[in-house]
């Protein structure tokens, strides 16, 4: 199911997107812009990824459909520049449809020349395609567009564009339990954030889940207009009762290999960010129903594999072992 697709279905109501921006600079540090066909505003190449995509593919493919151009040195910016997210990133396009933006930008180079071989797609989106100085943009289509030139700003030493006003986000509700009414079990992206919580000895906090009675981390799904940040905290403290004075984003895990099947069917592709817990306070109190068990696990005596929930907490680990 594509995004227009599931809009056939869920109407114009706010949808999370899962969507990366491509940010092109040249050998003068000028940024390759679009007009837009919805809007005639210009904007970064990107948009929203296909269910089983990685940001990097979809990366390259945005910037082919929109473009015509591939950029071999395209890659993801770190966190947290690269990091896409919060109630800030909310769009209403112009035939109504709402969205809040979250994922990752992209970043690569190619020289001035490259756009005389530029050859956008015939569906539209791409009015116009030109280089522009950091400090000479045009009027931009979205917040999207404007957070991601001021990370290239930022670089430059120049000060951030202003956003623009967005409405205040929706209340936590349960926003994929609604979507799955309307989409059933088919797979879809499940935004998120899991926490490293360790002891003062070294040992990780894992909780064994009530619904796939498997081990994970604290951590759940993002809800419309919540940053991954919030997510983190509000799920740690809903799972354990503990709060954290910092959170540290470490790393983010998207991909075709993050796909999860729970135990009603439901398929979901994860695009999680892992966090690390500093300054943890609180008394240790496990969630009723949602939370089994607790235990703490030096990295080597980590439960195995088969008993931990999907690849996505696999590879967390992994990540925990391999950093520290």
């Amino acid at each position: 199911m594509t995004l227009m697709e599931l809009r056939e279905v869920w109407g114009n109501a706010p949808l999370i997107a899962a969507a990366v921006g491509v940010l092109i600079q040249d050998e003068e540090g000028r940024v390759l812009l679009q007009r837009r066909g919805d809007d005639g505003l210009w904007g970064e190449p990107g948009g929203a990824l296909e269910p089983g995509e990685s940001f990097l593919t979809g990366a390259r493919r945005e910037l082919f459909e929109e473009t015509g151009l591939d950029c071999p040195d395209l890659t993801l910016l770190p966190l947290p520049e690269g990091l896409q997210d919060g109630p800030e990133l909310f769009h209403r396009y112009p035939n109504g449809h709402e969205i809040y933006i979250i994922g990752m930008r992209a970043h690569g180079t190619l020289p001035a020349a490259a756009l005389e071989r530029a050859a956008p797609d015939d569906s539209g989106e791409t009015l116009e395609l030109r280089w522009f100085p950091l400090d000479a943009l045009p009027e931009l289509s979205n917040n999207a567009n404007r957070a991601s030139l001021n990370v290239l700003r930022a670089r430059a030493g120049l000060p951030p564009l202003p956003l623009a006003p967005t409405p205040p986000a929706p209340p936590v509700g349960n926003f994929l339990m609604e979507l799955r009414r309307v989409i059933g079990p088919r797979p879809w992206f499940a935004p998120g954030s899991n926490v490293l919580v360790t002891d003062d000895g070294g040992r990780l906090l894992l909780l064994r889940h009530g619904h796939t009675r498997l081990w994970t981390l604290p951590g759940g799904s993002l809800e419309p207009g919540e940053t991954f940040a919030q997510t983190a905290a509000r799920e740690l403290f809903e799972e354990t009762g503990l709060h954290a004075t910092h959170l540290e984003p470490l790393h983010l895990f998207a991909g075709p290999e993050y796909r999860f099947t729970y135990p009603n069917g439901h398929v979901v592709d994860f695009v999680s960010v892992l966090y690390r817990a500093h300054g943890v306070t609180g008394t240790l109190t496990p969630q009723p129903g949602e939370v089994l068990e607790v235990g703490w696990f030096s990295p080597d005596d980590l439960p195995p594999d088969e008993d931990l929930s999907g690849e996505l907490i696999r590879a967390n680990l992994r990540w925990w072992r391999t950093h520290g």
